[in-house]
């Protein structure tokens, strides 16, 4: 009897397992988007973008003006094309560089000699992220890897003659955390892209990424420059059955939203924002259910921007709390770093990572395979509770230490109240559905981080 109780459930599973590894996604949207985003994404929480590219050699934009403004990885279009702020792109690359520099001289200055993937890894792991994302190919077309599809515009052929892809990705890997790309759809200055689009496409786009998938079999494939042409002309959701449905990575790769100008917040993989431009979109009223990110970077800049200062960086008490605010809501981070054209991570930018580290090492139970408490009151602009749930347990985030009593409404009777990182003991009292929590006496000696302040209410939640 036993065994017959046991045997059901077993083959129940199985057939549940099997079925979903045979499930086959048709070409279409309506199809696509029932694919379940891998779970290891919205255990993972926190992981590393990095922009960089020939971008890196000039390393130069404005810090004023609105948030597209200060893209110095944008140069080459700012130079070219018109794009705002053209005319402080071309009085500084005149002055740098002469009126006769083109940009696509950088190849000759991207040398990467410094750069060190291990330490690179290093760097991430002691962060505290789970994943990265490397540009594989921005919009200026320069590919990180012996791309066909960009001969003699990649980084094998010309510059630092490295598969950049490459070494990192084994890096990465190495020290246990997930690697992915970025790669751009178009190119800003492909001639091919600029005289027939579908060509493009089919010739040079999706063989491209079809590519860089199969050699590095990456867990993140994300995409952009999606925005001036629709899904049907990029022709995405053939590409993303393949991807799902004949790719090594199938079962385990995430993708984004970015893959037509009409697919942002609507179709694709997990939904994306930037500078928390595009939230409203997503996370409007504090109700999403559906997997998101927030991507940014450190100062105001996706690439190495030289021209920035301390005020243009984020401090690292603010990354932590923008790292909460994410999670809390139900969302990863991306935070960027931009390297130099060298191949080294500024110092300051470490730093911070390593800040954000050290937090996660003492409050990480709080974030990592964290879920949002759809309970718990709306994230207001001027919020310092914030609350994240694991199960049955509940975690109570206060960005801004406060001496007066914390009231938590909306749980049942909780076993513990303690403190991560603190082995004091948390008073606390509880009246029906309400926990009243009292703020131990920290000293220097016993504050068990800094920035932000974890409690945790074992087993109070339903």
């Amino acid at each position: 009897m036993k065994f017959i109780k046991l045997f059901y459930p077993i083959l129940f599973l199985i057939n549940t397992l099997q079925a979903y590894s045979q499930k086959t996604y048709e070409s279409t949207w309506e199809s696509l988007d029932t694919r379940p985003i891998p779970a290891w994404f919205e255990d993972a929480k926190f992981g590393i973008f990095i922009h960089w590219g020939l971008f890196s050699v000039p390393s130069w934009a404005p810090t004023e003006g609105g948030i597209y403004d200060k893209y110095a990885e944008w140069y080459w279009a700012r130079l070219e094309n018109g794009e705002k702020p053209t005319q402080s792109f071309i009085d500084f690359h005149q002055k740098m560089y002469g009126v006769k520099f083109q940009y696509q001289d950088f190849a000759n200055y991207f040398k990467t000699e410094m750069f060190n993937p291990d330490q690179w890894a290093d760097v991430f792991k002691n962060a505290g992220a789970k994943y990265v994302v490397l540009t594989s190919k921005h919009h200026e077309g320069f590919a990180l890897w012996p791309s066909a599809q960009s001969s003699n515009w990649n980084s094998v052929d010309v510059g630092p003659h490295r598969d950049l892809c490459s070494d990192l990705t084994k890096s990465v890997k190495a020290k246990g955390l997930h690697m992915g790309f970025y790669y751009s759809l178009y190119e800003w200055f492909n001639p091919l892209y600029k005289s027939d689009v579908e060509k493009y496409v089919d010739d040079h786009m999706i063989p491209q990424l079809k590519d860089l998938v199969t050699r590095y079999q990456p867990d993140v494939l994300w995409t952009d420059g999606e925005w001036l042409q629709s899904s049907e002309t990029w022709k995405s959701t053939q590409f993303l059955s393949w991807l799902y449905n004949e790719s090594s990575v199938k079962n385990e790769i995430v993708i984004n939203d970015r893959w037509g100008k009409e697919t942002r917040g609507k179709h694709g993989g997990i939904y994306s924002t930037e500078y928390d431009l595009g939230e409203e979109v997503i996370n409007s009223k504090n109700t999403i259910h559906h997997p998101w990110e927030e991507c940014r970077g450190i100062g105001g800049s996706f690439g190495y921007n030289r021209n920035e200062n301390l005020k243009d960086y984020e401090t690292s008490e603010s990354l932590i709390h923008i790292l909460i605010n994410k999670v809390a809501r139900g969302g990863n981070l991306l935070l960027n770093v931009g390297p130099t054209s060298d191949g080294r991570i500024p110092v300051i930018q470490q730093q911070r990572l390593s800040d954000i580290g050290n937090w996660l090492k003492i409050n990480g139970e709080a974030i990592y395979n964290s879920r949002k408490w759809n309970a718990a009151p709306a994230v207001l602009a001027n919020s310092t509770n914030y609350f994240t749930r694991k199960g049955a347990d509940l975690f109570l985030i206060v960005t801004k230490w406060e001496d007066t009593p914390i009231i938590v409404e909306g749980v049942k009777k909780t076993e513990s109240v303690t403190m991560l990182g603190y082995s004091g003991k948390i008073s606390y009292s509880q009246k029906g559905t309400k926990i009243i929590i009292i703020p131990p006496t920290l000293t220097p000696a016993i504050n068990p981080c800094n920035y932000a302040w974890v409690y945790k209410l074992k087993s109070c939640l339903e």
